[in-house]
């Protein structure tokens, strides 16, 4: 694994993305867009920065969803789960075919397809220039994916949580359907919280704010705003302890 260039903000980062970030072509896993993304993760080994991932399922199952149509809520986060791992396979062939080595690891035990989630070994992997996803969760029901990146996270060591999405950032109110919606530069963790702004769920904020670990959000339509997060540009929004403001 090459060294990392002085001018990097960053040399371990934990990139969340949805299930959804996946989607395209009118298919629930895009060919095209798993090989952006991977060529995206790729530029940012090359420069020497440790890449953890988080996948969502939503592109395939979403459990709250179905536990809203009366189906059980526990048993509907495991299905959830299982989509993740789907996911992560998915990413995890598209990266190895741009020549990256890889390592899925699930907090629900599943050996013919990924390992178990042990934490030195995850970061033994980081540390040996693999990229390592993370599926299946925290392994528990009633938790999301955002709070699995954010315990993750803070696990491996990684020094921000990068939350990839289809917009450039965090907005006072949804940006699709108002017009006057305004863009944060920075949000404070409790306003992330009080004013219900979608940026991850509450539990992982709260876990991200009493670790004082910062939250960037971004989009990853654009090609190259992963690697200018990664020096440290100001790009999409910051999510930390520092007062809110208007970008």
């Amino acid at each position: 694994m090459p060294e990392p260039t002085p001018e990097l903000k960053y040399r371990r980062v934990l990139l969340k993305l949805s299930g959804e970030a996946l989607q395209g072509d009118g298919r629930t896993i895009s060919p095209s867009i798993l090989v952006r993304l991977s060529e995206e993760v790729k530029e940012a080994h090359d420069l020497g920065i440790e890449v953890a991932l988080v996948i969502g399922g939503g592109n395939i199952f979403r459990g709250v969803s179905a536990a809203t149509s009366g189906m059980d809520r526990a048993n509907a986060d495991y299905m959830g789960m299982l989509a993740t791992t789907i996911n992560a396979l998915a990413l995890q062939d598209a990266l190895e075919k741009c020549g990256l080595e890889t390592r899925v690891q699930s907090a629900i035990k599943m050996e013919q397809i990924a390992e178990p989630y042990i934490r030195r070994r995850a970061v033994r992997h980081l540390e040996l220039g693999r990229i390592v996803i993370f599926a299946a969760g925290t392994g528990n029901p009633y938790f999301t994916t955002d709070t699995a990146a954010s315990l993750r996270a803070m696990e491996i060591n990684a020094q921000a949580i990068l939350k990839g999405t289809k917009v450039d950032g965090v907005y006072d109110k949804d940006p699709v359907k108002y017009e006057d919606a305004k863009r944060y530069a920075e949000v404070s963790y409790l306003d992330a919280l009080n004013k219900g702004l979608k940026v991850m769920d509450a539990t992982a904020i709260s876990l991200c704010m009493d670790n004082e670990l910062p939250i960037i959000v971004f989009s990853m339509n654009e090609p190259g705003t992963f690697k200018r997060v990664l020096h440290g540009e100001t790009v999409g929004t910051m999510v930390s302890g520092r007062e809110s403001r208007l970008a």
